[in-house]
This record gives C-alpha cells, sequence and structure tokens, in this order.
C-alpha cells in the first residue's frame, strides 16, 4: 500500500494547516479580548470615582425626601386639626342660631302673651273691683286658653307649669297628647 512516510507527512501537512487557520482566528479574538480588558478596566476605575459620590448623593436625597414626607405629614394633621376646629365652630355657631330662633320665639310669645294681659287687666280694671283680685289675675270662670301654637313642646311645658289652674291641666293634657 501506500508508504508510511506519506501519512506521516500529509498528517503533518494537516496539523500546520490546522495551526495556521487557528492562529489566524485567534489573533483577532485576543486582540479584542485584550481591548475589552481594558475597558473593563476604565469602567472599573470610573466606577470607583463615580459610584461613592453618587451614592453618598442618593443617601442625601433619601433623608431630604423622608423630610419632607414628615413635613407633609405633619402639615395633614395640622389640617386636619383645624378642620376639626372649623367644624366645631361651625357646629357651635349652629346651636347659637338655634337657640337665638327658640329664644326670639319665646320673646315674641312673651310679648304677645304680655299684650294680651295688658290688654285684659285694662278690661278687668273696669268690670271687677281691685279689692277680690291682684293685678292681672282672672277668676277661675273667665280663663282662657293659652296660646301654644308657636311654643315647642318643652315651651309649653314651662308655660303650664306657670299657670297653677285645672284647666291649664287639662289643656296640658291635651296638647301633649297631640
Amino acid at each position: 500500500m501506500i508508504d508510511p512516510v506519506f501519512w506521516l507527512g500529509l498528517s503533518i501537512l494537516l496539523v500546520a494547516v490546522s495551526l495556521t487557520a487557528l492562529l489566524s482566528v485567534a489573533i483577532p479574538a485576543f486582540r479584542e479580548l485584550g481591548r475589552a480588558s481594558r475597558s473593563a478596566e476604565k469602567l472599573f476605575d470610573t466606577l470607583s470615582r463615580e459610584l461613592p459620590p453618587t451614592l453618598e448623593a442618593i443617601r442625601l436625597t433619601s433623608m431630604e425626601i423622608t423630610e419632607l414626607t414628615d413635613d407633609v405629614s405633619e402639615g395633614v394633621q395640622n389640617v386636619g386639626q383645624v378642620t376639626q376646629k372649623v367644624n366645631d365652630g361651625v357646629s357651635g355657631v349652629t346651636n347659637q342660631v338655634k337657640q337665638a330662633g327658640v329664644t326670639t320665639r319665646s320673646v315674641f310669645v312673651g310679648m304677645k302673651a304680655a299684650w294680651k294681659t295688658f290688654n285684659r287687666s285694662d278690661h278687668l280694671s273696669e268690670d271687677y273691683d281691685d279689692e277680690s283680685y291682684a293685678v292681672g289675675q282672672l277668676p277661675v270662670a273667665e280663663e282662657q286658653e293659652l296660646d301654644l301654637e308657636y311654643l315647642t313642646q318643652e315651651e309649653q311645658v314651662t308655660a303650664y307649669e306657670d299657670v297653677p289652674s285645672s284647666k291649664a291641666r287639662s289643656l296640658k293634657e291635651e296638647d301633649l297628647s297631640r
């Protein structure tokens, strides 16, 4: 068959071609690896110079944000307290207005009753002698019904308590049953 020297030479030739192909591909790859390592080294240098101040700035910013958050929370609480005070003030004013309305109504009812009593006492002084009745007091037979149209139930009870007659008690029971 073929001579073994031939096979040896062919094997050496194939190994040489393979090494040449390997070196022709490996040399550019090694150059790129060298460039990448230099770029990585520059990146690490930049990071070691820039990262600590950046981290410090981030830490300070987070502290400022925390302080601002606390300030905003405190402001919201203050607004809540002011709102509560305003609501309390409005409630107080509302209650005072209601009380003023009741007081005004009571004054007008009192004035109306006084006017009726005044008119009645003028009329009484003509019909009765001064010795038998006190001024403004009617005899039991001539007592008139109380005008409780504009009074609240509480004021009606007070008005009936001021009149000590049986007629007033019956009127009180009748009005309260309505």
